[in-house]
């Protein structure tokens, strides 16, 4: 197979021409018309708390199901409707048309959230097992119903919901929405062989991943006096969407924000813990695997501008269409299914892989409509470039087993939202090491270990950080300089002498978007989740692959249905105990063991 372009741009006509066209106008108005039904529908049927609860005859079952239906139908086109907008807001944040429209569309949104938080006190009035006990719908919907009434507990007065709904679209919306703009419209003056030119944002951060130290340097001190130059807007959203939160999680009965995220994440304490501490555990390998990387690059330590850095030379050049082609054939190893699903990515465009200015950084996976996805990259010519889009195949491919439930069924947390990401992502890690030279070898160990390292200690320190960011802004606002203080201070205690500490990151806390959502506190420890569940399923595909591949695309079709316990369960994995996440981290223990074998050899 071969794809259009080196660097391809994604095509989202196949729901609209364009935001200009009369169909995209018929469908706002349509998806405004749905969100009027329901509110309409949520009236007449008195949505909403009750003081006691009603009695579960025909007619409130009949109505639970009007709901349900409605509510399924409504919220899968206003998805649709916001993808597209997206798709054009975060591949060119100057197109005033889509910034237009999204703001627009924003108004639906906040209307929607009014009505989930009717529903969810609703739900929390009633007696849900009796209405299961009565509804094939209300059964099928079973998961859903019950989080709701877990959930109705944490509400405000309904009015005082209505309220909190309204105010964040000119509160943590809008503050989120300034990071993204000004981050994504952020241009840096960076000195090359003595010549200084402007380039995006992302593509200065990109030169972290160049051969040439110099270059991976002149990125650095470039990218973070231009942190420095934007520092102030950025702390004001930071420390206005951190007071939103403690705010609203007050009034909503939360101790923390982080039993909040919790619930969210659809896990408990003993899991976090139980993976943390499984975590923490592992440092000492991740400095040793930091040390070897050292020595294969000549640096007694590391900065963090090398954290990046290839180290098989300026390592084998992949193209976009050289990737493409190889994820279809090595996903075949694992199913023609998912072998023939990537391939339909590629064909049809549903990819953006090329950076350029007004384009956000980094990469994800959005669900489009229908069973299709658009994933957004900014590709570089790596192995890891290449195992970037394998990972966000598996997102696209987790929306694919997902396509056929009802929105309201389908609804994953982020723990479980990168079980098929990972996956995929480590079928090609493991195909490239299997076709690989020693040199190549320490090429692709590196760029997973250093993808890796990211998710369990980089991501640990970014949970210390949130953290103190949290218990502090109790308080009072946080300074520039406390921010960055904070960030410093965590990643010495995650990365230890694996870096050297006078050349660190003071601020990544401007840089990752997660921490601006005011709907998603501490996004981080999810990702560690998804990496270490990921990495143990693929332990147990390798042990029993008939009997894996008979319930795994069940799983990822499920994961909006059930708490990951109870999911993980279906494996034989229980998340509460320290030892699976440990096993998992073994996996990853022996390709350190085997990275750092590989660069004595070449350093000898």
């Amino acid at each position: 197979m071969s794809t259009t372009s080196a660097q391809p741009r994604w095509d989202v006509s196949t729901v609209f021409p364009s935001l200009d066209s009369p169909e995209f106008a018929a469908g706002f108005a349509a998806v405004v018309a749905r969100v009027d039904a329901l509110t309409a529908l949520f009236d007449e049927l008195g949505v909403g708390r009750l003081e006691q609860a009603p009695a579960m005859d025909d007619a409130l079952v009949a109505a639970v199901e009007r709901v349900i239906d409605a509510m399924n139908e409504t919220l899968a086109a206003y998805r649709t409707l916001s993808s597209y907008i997206y798709s054009f807001v975060v591949t060119d944040s100057r197109d005033t048309t889509a910034q237009a429209r999204q703001s627009e569309a924003q108004r639906q949104s906040v209307r929607l959230a009014q009505l989930r938080a009717r529903f969810t006190a609703w739900a929390g009035s009633m007696d849900i097992e009796a209405l299961i006990s009565r509804s094939t719908l209300a059964r099928e919907h079973s998961f859903p119903l019950r989080e709701a009434r877990l959930f109705a507990a944490h509400l405000m007065e309904p009015g005082e919901e209505a309220l909190a709904a309204e105010l964040n679209a000119t509160g943590g919306v809008a503050w989120a929405r300034l990071h993204a703009t000004l981050t994504s419209q952020i241009t840096v003056p960076v000195t090359l062989d003595g010549e200084t030119r402007e380039m995006a944002m992302s593509m200065a951060r990109n030169l972290a991943f160049h051969h040439d130290r110099a270059t991976r340097r002149a990125g650095y001190e470039a990218e973070l006096a231009a942190w420095e130059r934007n520092a102030a807007p950025l702390a004001a959203a930071l420390n206005s969407i951190k007071g939103q939160v403690i705010t609203l999680n007050q009034r909503r009965g939360w101790e923390t924000a982080l039993d909040a995220a919790l619930m969210d994440a659809r896990i408990d304490r003993a899991t976090l813990d139980a993976m943390m501490t499984a975590a923490r555990e592992s440092f000492p390998d991740w400095r040793r695997y930091l040390r070897a990387k050292a020595r294969a690059l000549g640096l007694e330590r590391l900065a963090w501008y090398d954290l990046f850095a290839p180290v098989g030379g300026a390592g084998r050049p992949w193209t976009f269409t050289e990737g493409a082609d190889f994820i279809v054939s090595r996903f075949g190893a694992y199913s023609d299914t998912l072998s023939a699903f990537a391939s339909r990515v590629f064909r049809e465009r549903w990819i953006d892989a090329e950076p350029r200015a007004g384009k956000e950084d980094g990469a994800f996976c959005m669900w489009l409509w229908k069973d299709e996805s658009r994933v957004m990259a900014n590709f570089k010519p790596s192995f890891d470039g290449v195992s970037t889009i394998a990972h966000e195949l598996g997102h696209a491919y987790h929306n694919l087993q997902l396509s056929a439930r009802p929105m309201l069924r389908r609804e994953t947390p982020m723990t479980l939202a990168e079980t098929a990401s990972i996956f995929c992502e480590t079928i090609i890690q493991r195909a490239a090491l299997a076709d690989a030279q020693p040199e190549e070898q320490i090429e692709i160990l590196e760029a997973a270990l250093q993808g890796q390292c990211q998710v369990i200690v980089d991501i640990t320190s970014r949970f210390i950080f949130e953290r103190g960011v949290f218990e502090r802004r109790r308080e009072r606002e946080l300074s520039i300089a406390e921010l960055s203080d904070l960030m410093t201070q965590a990643q010495r205690e995650t990365y230890g002498d694996g870096l050297d500490e006078t050349a660190l990151h003071p601020y990544m806390w401007a840089v990752k978007s997660h921490y601006y959502s005011p709907a998603r506190s501490y996004y981080n420890f999810p990702y560690m989740f998804g990496l270490l569940f990921g990495v143990g399923l693929y332990a147990r595909y390798q042990s029993d692959p008939d009997g894996f591949r008979a319930g795994y695309d069940n799983l990822l079709a499920s994961t909006g249905e059930g708490d990951a316990a109870t999911l993980a369960a279906r494996f034989g994995i229980d998340t509460r105990e320290p030892a699976f996440w440990r096993a998992s981290l073994d996996v990853i223990r022996r390709d350190i063991a085997r990275f750092e074998e590989l660069v004595e050899r070449r350093v000898d």
